[in-house]
C-alpha cells in the first residue's frame, strides 16, 4: 500500500505548531528575567532571533502595530518592519551574525513600520545584543517619529517662506505651535544655545527656556489664545535660557504672532543679556564704591579735624612736662597713636579721590629703576625682582610720590602672598584698551595707556576674594596685621589719576596688577605703537577654543566667527581631547591654567605629538616672562597670546599660526 503524502499546508502547519511551541518554551523562560525591564521601556521593544522570529514583546509594541501578544510571537519581524530590519542582522562571508549586529549599535535606523491593518507609519530603530542561551538575540527600540517627520514636512513648507527672514535676524529666532514645539530656527538660535537645527525642531520650547515662555502661550477661560499672545507684543520678556550643555544664561524675548496654515505660531526674537548684566555688575560696582568713597572722605575729613585737636593738645601738653617722667611718656604714646590714625586718614582720602595731588611729567622706567633698590631691601632675598622694562614708553603726567607708594603697596602685597619665596616680575609698555575692553569696564575711556604690569607667583586669589579687594578695611591677613587700606588707595589713587586698574588672579598659581595711566606726549618724541593693519580673516579652517571661563569662551568664539572660522569649544582638556579625537581641527586657542591634570602647556605638548599637523595658540592673562617661569617652556609649534587682547591681535595671532 503506498504512502500517501500529507498536504503541503498540512506540512507548513504542522512546522509552525512545531516552532510555536518552541517560541512559547522560549518565552516562558526569558518571561522572568526581561518582562520587567521591557515593560519599563517608553517605546516598543521586541526581541528577535537570529533567524529574524519576534520571541518577546511589550505592550507598548502591542499598542503601536496594533496587535495583540500571541498574534506577533514566532511571526518574522517582516511582518511590522517590512524592509531593512532584517537585512540588518545579515551576516555576509566575511562576518558573524555577531559582528553584523556591533556594527548597528548606537546607530538610530530610519526604517518603516507596518500595523496589522496594513497602514504604514515613519520609526526609528536603536539596536542592541541581548545574550541567551539559544546565542545572541537582538533588542530593538522602535519609536513612532510620525510627528517628527510631519514637523519636518511643516519646516520644508515653511523654510521658503521665512528662511531668508529669520536668518537676516541678529538674535536667535524661534517659531513655536501652539503646543510649544519649535518648528523653525535660524543659525543665531543653534549657535546660541549649542543645538544643530535637527535636535531642536519638534522639541518642546521648555528644552531651551524652561521657565516663563509656555506660560506666555497659554490662555485661561476667558482669553483666547490670541488674546493671550496680544498682551505680550512688543514686550521685553527677561527670563532664563538653557543651552544644551546645561548651562544657563540670562534672555531677553519678544513676540509676535505669525499667521500659517496651523493657525496662529508664535515667533521669539531671542537676545542674550549676559553682556548687559555684566556691563550692569560693573556700572553696580563703580557706584558701590563711588558711594563708598563719598561716606570715606567725608568721615576722614571730619576726624582729621578732631585729630589735629588731639595732636595740637599733645604737643601743648608735651612742652609742659618734666623731660624723662612718666607723663611725658604717656603723652608721647598718646601723641604716635593719634599720628597713626592721620595716617589712616590719609589712605581712605586717597581712596576717596580727596588727597590732594602734586602732578609732575614722569618717565615710568626711571622711576621703577630708581626705587628698585628698595624693593629689593624690602622684600627680601627669597623674592627676586625682574625688570621688563620696554625701551620707549609715553612719559605721564602723575604724582610720582605717590605712584612710588602704589607700586611698594602692590608689591608688599605680593611679598606677604609668597612666605617661601617667588618671584616678582615688573613690565612696563604702550598699551590701547578699545572700546571693546571699554564697554566691559564702566570707568575706561577708550584710547592710549602707558601699563605697569606688577606679576607674582604667590598664592593667588579665588574670584570671590577679587570682588572686595579695593574695598575700604577688607584684609585676608590676619587680625592686626593689616589694615585693608593699601589697595583701596591705589585704587582711588588711580581713578584720581584718570587712570585704570585690573587684577587677574588664580590660586596657587599667582596674581597681576596693571596700572593704566594716561600718557602726556608734549614735549616728547612721536611714540607709536605697532600698527594694527587690517583684520585677518579666515581661509575655511576650524580653531578649537579651550577656555574653562565660560564668558570668556563665548567672547572667543563670536570673535573667531565674526573673522569666518569654523568653531568647536571645550572647558578643559580632557574634552578638547575627546574632540581631537573625533574631528578635524586645524588650530587649538588654548588658556594655559585650567582645571584638571593638563594646563594649556601640557595640552599642547600633548597635541604636537599625537596631532602634529594642528596648530596651537595659547592665552593668558600673566605675562609670557611669568607663565615660562611657572609651567616650563612651552612646545616651540606653540605662539601666546597676552590677556586682554583686542580682535585684530587675535586674528593676527590665529593667521600667523596657521601660515607656518
Amino acid at each position: 500500500m503506498d504512502l500517501v503524502r500529507p498536504p503541503l499546508a498540512t506540512k507548513a502547519m504542522t512546522r509552525s505548531v512545531r516552532k510555536r511551541g518552541e517560541v512559547e518554551k522560549h518565552l516562558a523562560q526569558m518571561e522572568g528575567k526581561y518582562r520587567g525591564l521591557l515593560e519599563a521601556a517608553p517605546d516598543a521593544m521586541v526581541v528577535v532571533n537570529q533567524g529574524g522570529d519576534i520571541v518577546l514583546l511589550n505592550v507598548q509594541a502591542e499598542r503601536q502595530f496594533g496587535y495583540v501578544r500571541d498574534e506577533l510571537l514566532g511571526q518574522e519581524v517582516k511582518a511590522i518592519v517590512p524592509e531593512g530590519f532584517a537585512e540588518r542582522l545579515i551576516a555576509d562571508g566575511t562576518r558573524s551574525p555577531a559582528e553584523a549586529l556591533a556594527q548597528q549599535i548606537g546607530m538610530g535606523l530610519e526604517l518603516t513600520g507596518r500595523r496589522k491593518d496594513g497602514s504604514e507609519f515613519p520609526i526609528e530603530l536603536m539596536l542592541s545584543p541581548l545574550d541567551s542561551a539559544d546565542g545572541v538575540l537582538v533588542t530593538a527600540a522602535i519609536r513612532d517619529i510620525s510627528m517628527r517627520k510631519s514637523a519636518e514636512q511643516h519646516l520644508v513648507q515653511m523654510e521658503a517662506k521665512y528662511r531668508g527672514l529669520l536668518e537676516a535676524a541678529p538674535d536667535a529666532m524661534i517659531v513655536v505651535n501652539r503646543d510649544g514645539q519649535i518648528v523653525l530656527l535660524n543659525l543665531q538660535a543653534e549657535k546660541r544655545f549649542g543645538y544643530r537645527r535637527d535636535e531642536l525642531v519638534g522639541q518642546n520650547v521648555t528644552s531651551i527656556i524652561p521657565e516663563g515662555f509656555a506660560e506666555r502661550l497659554i490662555a485661561d477661560g476667558r482669553r483666547s489664545a490670541a488674546e493671550a499672545l496680544a498682551q505680550q507684543i512688543g514686550m521685553g520678556l527677561e527670563l532664563t535660557g538653557r543651552r544644551k550643555d546645561g548651562s544657563e544664561f540670562p534672555i531677553e524675548l519678544m513676540l509676535s504672532p505669525l499667521d500659517s496654515a496651523e493657525g496662529i505660531l508664535v515667533t521669539a526674537a531671542i537676545r542674550d543679556l549676559t553682556a548687559r548684566h555684566a556691563i550692569d555688575e560693573q556700572l553696580r560696582q563703580s557706584q558701590k564704591m563711588e558711594a563708598i568713597g563719598n561716606l570715606t572722605g567725608g568721615m576722614a575729613h571730619d576726624f582729621n579735624n578732631v585729630l589735629g585737636v588731639v595732636v595740637g593738645n599733645l604737643d601743648l601738653q608735651r612742652s609742659l612736662l618734666v623731660p624723662g617722667s612718666e607723663p611725658l611718656e604717656l603723652a608721647d604714646e598718646a601723641l604716635e597713636a593719634a599720628l597713626r590714625g592721620a595716617e589712616l586718614t590719609r589712605r581712605l582720602l586717597a581712596f576717596a579721590r580727596r588727597q590732594p595731588l602734586a602732578p609732575q611729567r614722569v618717565i615710568l622706567n626711571d622711576l621703577i629703576l630708581n626705587i628698585v633698590k628698595l624693593l629689593e631691601r624690602m622684600l627680601g632675598e627669597r623674592v627676586d625682582i625682574s625688570l621688563h622694562l620696554a625701551r620707549s614708553v609715553w612719559p605721564v603726567v602723575i604724582d610720582p610720590a605717590q605712584l612710588e607708594s602704589a607700586i611698594t603697596n602692590l608689591a608688599t602685597n605680593a611679598r606677604d602672598a609668597m612666605p617661601k619665596g617667588g618671584s616678582l616680575t615688573i613690565v612696563t609698555a604702550n598699551r590701547n584698551l578699545d572700546e571693546d575692553y571699554a564697554s566691559l569696564h564702566a570707568e575706561v575711556i577708550a584710547g592710549d595707556y602707558v601699563m605697569i604690569e606688577m606679576s607674582d607667583t604667590g598664592a593667588g586669589m579665588a574670584p570671590s576674594v577679587m570682588a572686595k579687594i579695593f574695598e575700604p578695611f577688607y584684609t585676608t591677613k590676619e587680625l592686626g596685621k593689616g589694615t585693608g587700606l593699601g589697595l583701596s588707595m591705589v585704587f582711588g589713587f588711580m581713578r584720581q589719576s584718570g587712570g585704570h586698574i585690573s587684577v587677574y588672579s588664580e590660586p596657587d598659581v599667582g596674581t597681576t596688577f596693571r596700572l593704566y595711566l594716561p600718557p602726556t606726549l608734549e614735549g616728547a618724541e612721536e611714540i607709536a605703537l605697532a600698527p594694527k593693519g587690517d583684520v585677518q580673516r579666515a581661509g575655511g579652517q576650524t580653531v578649537l577654543v579651550v577656555e574653562d571661563n565660560a564668558a570668556l569662551r563665548r567672547v572667543a568664539l563670536r570673535q573667531l566667527t565674526d573673522l569666518g572660522y569654523g568653531v568647536a569649544e571645550a572647558e578643559c582638556a580632557s574634552a578638547a581631547l575627546a574632540i581631537l579625537e573625533r574631528g578635524k581641527i586645524d588650530l587649538m586657542f588654548s588658556d594655559v591654567v585650567m582645571p584638571g591634570k593638563l594646563d594649556g602647556f601640557a595640552l599642547a605638548q600633548h597635541v604636537t605629538r599625537f596631532w602634529p599637523s594642528v596648530k596651537i595658540v595659547l592665552t593668558s592673562g600673566f605675562p609670557e616672562t611669568r607663565l615660562c617661569g611657572t609651567f616650563g617652556e612651552p612646545t616651540s609649534a606653540a605662539r601666546l597670546l597676552i590677556k586682554p587682547y583686542r580682535k585684530d591681535e587675535l586674528a593676527r595671532a590665529i593667521r600667523e599660526a596657521l601660515d607656518i
